[in-house]
């Protein structure tokens, strides 16, 4: 690394350096933070934290052809009556949310949220 370093008052206070140099510098800046990410990711899983999802449900969730209360219900291996009776909904109030003829109120998507343990964010149709 060639940097050249400008002092003032006998202290250095600024180094300057070849754009390629601080090309790289930045790119080694990314790479530590991409590992202290990952390092943080995978504490989460292992903790309990956070979870992983296996990829067909993934992939149902971005193609967007279902309501997403029905894969995440689904996911969690729960009918729409056992999801509704533990979230205090009627299994036809769950029927209707996943057919798209209603949206649920935020107090209801949000008991839906809590039982199939996501945020309420993923319930919702973009």
């Amino acid at each position: 690394m060639s940097a050249q370093i400008i002092e003032r008052g006998g202290k250095p206070e600024y180094a300057v350096l070849p754009y390629d140099e601080y090309l790289a510098l930045l790119e080694l800046a990314e790479d530590v933070r991409d590992a202290e990410d990952a390092r943080e990711a995978i504490r989460e899983l292992v903790s309990g934290e956070d979870e992983a999802i296996p990829a067909e449900i993934a992939d149902r969730l971005i193609a967007g052809d279902e309501h997403p209360l029905k894969v995440w219900r689904e996911y969690r291996e729960l009918t729409q009556e056992a999801l509704g009776n533990v979230a205090g909904v009627g299994k036809s109030y769950v029927s209707q949310i996943e057919a798209g003829s209603k949206t649920g109120s935020a107090k209801v998507l949000k008991a839906l949220a809590e039982v199939l343990r996501v945020d309420i964010g993923d319930l919702l149709v973009e």
